[in-house]
Order: structure tokens, then C-alpha cells, then sequence
């Protein structure tokens, strides 16, 4: 994640935040307590796919929404008492990952991990079910996978760094 800011004299402050994902958000927080949001073109920085504007109100609400103050998800602990220590998770792959451009097959993942992928989907949106030893990692890619706790976390350092 890499977040910038700067003063925009008159107006107020801009954010720039670039995502793992690699997605691009700008947020102008105006000096009359308007919170502008931007939703950039990872391609193009100065095309906006999308925009919103809300009052200092609505800002603060979304914010409650977003830090879990109002909600702090529960559903993995129920998911994990349901499935008897079973855990299934959903994990993207950041640019940055080790895993990127290797193979299930190259990284052992089972072996390695004792963990199960189940499914893919794509940046693209192409979805992979059960995908097989040669189905190589892409960046923005989302993994579902199974396993106990211990073997997730295992996972996750295999898939961050490319190896244990």
C-alpha cells in the first residue's frame, strides 16, 4: 500500500492510496467538510472509472463501516466451529506475492502446507475449479482455500514469499 498526501490550497487535502491489488483510489477531503472519492484507471491514472461525493456525515458513517467499528465480522469463527476446525478463506494474490507467475505444482502446496485449493478466479474474471499442479499464480488473482488454521498461515507465507 502506498499512501500520499498533499494540500491543495483553497480546496482542502488529497490522498492518494495505490492498493495492493493495485487498484488507485483519490480521496479530496474539502475545506467545507466534502469528502470527494475517486476510482482511477489502474492504466490510465488521470481517467476516473467512478465518483463519489459525500457530506461530512456520510464520510464519518462509511468510515464507522470500513474500521469495523459498527461490525466486526464473526463469520470465520462460526465457519470454523461449523466445519470442526475446518477453515475455508478466500486469499488474493497481491503483485507483490512470491507465488506470482509459479505453478501449484513448482511451490507443493499440499505437501508443503497440507492446505487445499479449491477454486480460482480471476482478474479477468475467469473462474478455475479445482485447479491442478500446473495452474500457475497471477497477480489480482483470488484463491479459495481449505484447511486448519495452522495450515492457512502456512499457505499464506508460502504464496507471500514464494517458498517456506
Amino acid at each position: 500500500m502506498n499512501l500520499r498526501e498533499s494540500d491543495l490550497p483553497g480546496i482542502g487535502r488529497k490522498y492518494c492510496l495505490d492498493t495492493r491489488s493495485g487498484e488507485k483510489l483519490v480521496i479530496v477531503v474539502h475545506n467545507d467538510d466534502r469528502r470527494d472519492l475517486f476510482h482511477m484507471s489502474p492504466d490510465d491514472p488521470d481517467e476516473v472509472l467512478s465518483m463519489v461525493t459525500l457530506d461530512d456525515e456520510e464520510a464519518r458513517t462509511v468510515s464507522a463501516i470500513i474500521s469495523g467499528i459498527s461490525y466486526t465480522p464473526r463469520l470465520a469463527e462460526n465457519q470454523e466451529m461449523a466445519l470442526d476446525g475446518l477453515i475455508i478463506e478466500w486469499l488474493r494474490i497481491e503483485p507483490s506475492s512470491g507465488c506470482v507467475g509459479k505453478r501449484i505444482g513448482e511451490l507443493d502446496i499440499r505437501r508443503n502446507t497440507g492446505a487445499t485449493i479449491l477454486a480460482v478466479t480471476e482478474k479477468n474474471h475467469r473462474k478455475t475449479m479445482n485447479p491442478g499442479a500446473d495452474y500457475a499464480f497471477a497477480a489480482g488473482s483470488t484463491l479459495i482455500v481449505a484447511g486448519e488454521r495452522k495450515q492457512l498461515q502456512q499457505l499464506k507465507h508460502l504464496l507471500t514469499n514464494g517458498s517456506l
